[in-house]
């Protein structure tokens, strides 16, 4: 027989932090109420402990979506995150999967306050706080006619889109990118956008039947993580959840809590509230929600209050992630492919008179800054045009103004998107949109701690819909292929095929290329020319200094060393 879950009960500290009427999934718009509902939602507040601003806020990161910064919002601030370390080997696979915990308990009990305050106190880079309520199944016009008497059971299992919970959960884990839905609890619909979430190091899943379905608690055995043994002897199993937390809190507070939120926030009377509570609220969390406290590693009593409980987790989650850290050599990495031959993959501009020349006058230190732009810009458009040449073409008749048919080519794909690595790779996007029209743009921030030596991503935008299109990823100069691996990454991660990216850049390091045709074999990398070696500060040799200070006119680091070309080119 398994063993009861840990209690982590301890006194209260003398104030909490407010408690969360919603999670971030809750994004109905609030309708009008008579004033009689408004001011009952306003006494319920008396009824509530008291709450203060419990500890003070530190450095955390949280969710990113394709179209915002990485960023936590709170009620008082908005504080940007750090950047995502690596979370893929040399290899380019990842090689562990985010570490997921599974939030449960009844209907406002506290979850989603207990789910910040954990991310509040964690402090590690991109955390994705995932709601159940965003999984509402779509209703029928009668299970719609229900709902709006109050007559349908949304605590009951069969509410929820289990499959579309588990495929999106395992995608998170997986590193992927993800669609979820966003559920509108005035209309009791799906609305026509999703959100995107991508970038989870750790995965904070929330909802009153998190550890309902059996395939949330253990899914096949896969080899290429490290298998754990199950409760049942001689069985291999691996959790989805890596940690189950249970909130429990009294049930006469979670009653006024839903009160005011369904009350203030869903244009509900109170009547209704109270029948839908009675009818179907208090029976399914007899039945389906409390027996999964059993299931739970940890239940914290009294909820957001129990601060000396959610402490305990958060020491054992930076236990677990300390153990799951994946630490990157650069000297290993440098000197991995050494007097290996340049891979098949790579195509370097034909070197021309002409290309040579615009060469020399953009390596030359003493070139104006007016110069060395224009000559850029020439060698950026030459680079993208032979770039094209590598595209899918079909054979197509077209008929001339002279009536005649011409049997000529035509793009064999869906659409071309660009996507730049900040900064230096978004000067090359002038270049691409003049040969390619209407071409989409993206972006991505990848800059190098420069404590570990590791290339983070701070930011993405990405088009949407991009695993369609055949994507050219730019970035001027690519020294240790660092960024540029990362930058693959992210794209594999939203569903590019990965012979569909071609990696572009004026200049390259062997280094740098042999990196990332190692870990990407199918990416096409395409060049003007090719350095033999980099420096023990990773730049380029002989090289062309720092491509994005020289181009912008802005001022090199002090010590010397090309802080952009470690940063953003490679």
């Amino acid at each position: 027989m398994a063993a009861p879950p840990a209690r982590a009960d301890a006194d209260p500290s003398p104030t909490s932090p407010p408690t969360a009427q919603d999670t971030p999934g809750r994004q109905a718009e609030k309708s009008e109420t008579v004033c009689e509902d408004r001011s009952n939602a306003e006494s319920l507040d008396r009824l509530l402990p008291p709450v203060g601003t419990g500890r003070s806020p530190r450095k955390r990161t949280t969710s990113q979506c394709k179209s915002e910064p990485p960023l936590l919002r709170t009620s008082k601030r908005t504080i940007y995150t750090a950047g995502r370390p690596p979370w893929y080997n040399e290899h380019g696979t990842q090689s562990k999967e985010a570490f997921a915990i599974g939030l449960g308990g009844g209907s406002a009990s506290g979850k989603t306050t207990v789910a910040r305050m954990i991310i509040e106190a964690l402090d590690v880079p991109w955390v994705v706080l995932l709601s159940m309520d965003s999984f509402y199944k779509v209703l029928t016009e009668q299970q719609q006619e229900q709902a709006a008497h109050n007559n349908f059971n949304f605590d009951h299992p069969d509410a929820f889109d289990f499959d579309l919970i588990i495929s999106t959960l395992k995608k998170l884990k997986q590193g992927k990118s993800v669609k979820v839905p966003i559920y509108d609890f005035t209309t009791h619909s799906r609305k026509k956008d999703w959100k995107t979430l991508y970038g989870a190091n750790v995965i904070i899943f929330e909802g009153i039947m998190a550890f309902a379905d059996k395939t949330l608690l253990e899914v096949s055995t896969r080899r290429e993580y490290p298998p754990r043994w199950c409760l049942s002897p001689g069985r291999l199993v691996h959790e989805l959840l890596d940690m189950k937390i249970f909130v429990d809190t009294d049930s006469d507070i979670r009653l006024v809590r839903r009160l005011r939120r369904d009350i203030s926030e869903r244009g509900r009377d109170i009547e209704g509230v109270i029948k839908q509570y009675n009818k179907f609220v208090k029976p399914s969390f007899d039945q389906y929600i409390q027996p999964t406290m059993r299931l739970a590693d940890i239940v914290v009593p009294r909820g957001s209050g129990n601060t000396v409980a959610i402490d305990l987790i958060v020491q054992h989650m930076h236990s677990q992630l300390e153990e799951r850290k994946l630490r990157w050599d650069m000297a290993a990495l440098a000197s991995a492919h050494q007097c290996h031959p340049l891979p098949r993959t790579l195509s370097v501009l034909k070197s021309t008179p002409q290309v040579r020349g615009m060469h020399t006058i953009i390596r030359d230190k003493e070139t104006s800054r007016d110069e060395f732009i224009f000559y850029s810009k020439r060698l950026m458009r030459l680079l993208i045009e032979h770039a094209l040449s590598f595209l899918p073409f079909q054979d197509c008749v077209v008929q001339t103004p002279q009536g005649q048919d011409y049997a000529g080519k035509c793009y064999a794909g869906k659409q071309i998107t660009g996507v730049s690595i900040l900064r230096a790779g978004e000067t090359m996007e002038p270049a691409l949109r003049a040969v390619c029209k209407d071409v989409r743009i993206g972006t991505i921030l990848i800059q190098t701690n420069q404590l570990t030596g590791e290339p983070e991503l701070h930011y993405l935008r990405l088009p949407k819909d991009i695993s369609d299109d055949h994507v050219i990823l730019m970035d001027c100069t690519v020294s240790t292929g660092a960024a540029a691996m990362m930058a693959v990454r992210v794209l594999l991660d939203h569903d590019v095929p990965e012979d569909k990216i071609f990696l572009l850049s004026l200049l390259m390091a062997e280094m740098g290329v042999h990196s990332v045709a190692y870990a990407f074999p199918r990416v096409r990398i395409i060049t003007t020319a090719v350095d033999k070696r980099v420096n023990d500060l990773f730049r380029i040799i002989p090289g062309i200094g720092n491509f994005g200070d020289r181009y912008f006119g802005t001022d090199a680091v002090p010590d010397g060393s090309d802080e952009e070309e470690v940063a953003y080119t490679g």
